[in-house]
C-alpha cells in the first residue's frame, strides 16, 4: 500500500471527524484525482518543443500523457483548430497518492526562495489548482537534457464540499501553505 494512502485511512481520516463532526468515515474528503497540464504554446511553429514535453511530463507523471489540441481557431496567433498546443495526464489511485507525496515532500521543498503555497487557489469545490514555473523542480528531470524551461498546472480535485475542508484535507496530507 502507498504510504501517503496507508496515513489518510489511519490519520487524516480521524481528524477530519474530530473536526467536521461527520457520522460516518465515508462521509470524509479524499483525493479523488490529479490532473497535471503542460500547455505549450511554442508548439504551433515548433512540434519537436511539444515531443519533450511529452517525455518530460511522462517521467515526472509515471503515465503517457495525452496530447490536446486547440478546439478554435484564432488567427492572430496563427493557431488552426485541431493543432496540438499541449499536453495533459490524470492520475488516480496509487500513482495519484505517489504523486501527491513526491510532490509534497520532494520537488515543492526545491523551489527557489519557498515560503508555501497559496491557500487562496480553490475553486469554491473544495478542488485546488497549483501553478509550476519550472519543470526541473521534479528530481526525475536531467537538468542536462532539457531544452527549455516550462510550466505547469497541477489540479487536485477532492470530494470535500467546500474550500474549507478542502484545505484542512490538504493540510493533513502534508500541504504547505503559506498562512
Amino acid at each position: 500500500m502507498v504510504r501517503l494512502k496507508e496515513f489518510y485511512g489511519n490519520v487524516v481520516v480521524k481528524d477530519m471527524i474530530k473536526e467536521f463532526g461527520y457520522k460516518n468515515a465515508m462521509e470524509v474528503p479524499s483525493l479523488k484525482k490529479i490532473v497535471i497540464n503542460m500547455g505549450i504554446g511554442e508548439a504551433i511553429q515548433n512540434i519537436k518543443v511539444l515531443d519533450s514535453a511529452v517525455n518530460e511530463l511522462t517521467m515526472i507523471s509515471g503515465q503517457k500523457p495525452v496530447i490536446t489540441k486547440a478546439k478554435k481557431s484564432i488567427a492572430n496567433f496563427k493557431l488552426r483548430e485541431g493543432m496540438p498546443i499541449g499536453c495533459m495526464v490524470t492520475l488516480r489511485k496509487n500513482r495519484m497518492y505517489e504523486f501527491f507525496d513526491r510532490l509534497v515532500n520532494v520537488a515543492l521543498p526545491r523551489v527557489r526562495d519557498f515560503k508555501g503555497v497559496s491557500g487562496k487557489s480553490f475553486d469554491g469545490r473544495g478542488n485546488y489548482t497549483l501553478g509550476i514555473r519550472e519543470q526541473i523542480i521534479f528530481p526525475e528531470i536531467d537538468y542536462d537534457k532539457i531544452d527549455k524551461i516550462k510550466g505547469l498546472n497541477i489540479s487536485i480535485i477532492s470530494t470535500a464540499k467546500t474550500d474549507e475542508e478542502g484545505k484542512y484535507l490538504l493540510k493533513l496530507l502534508g500541504m504547505p501553505f503559506r498562512d
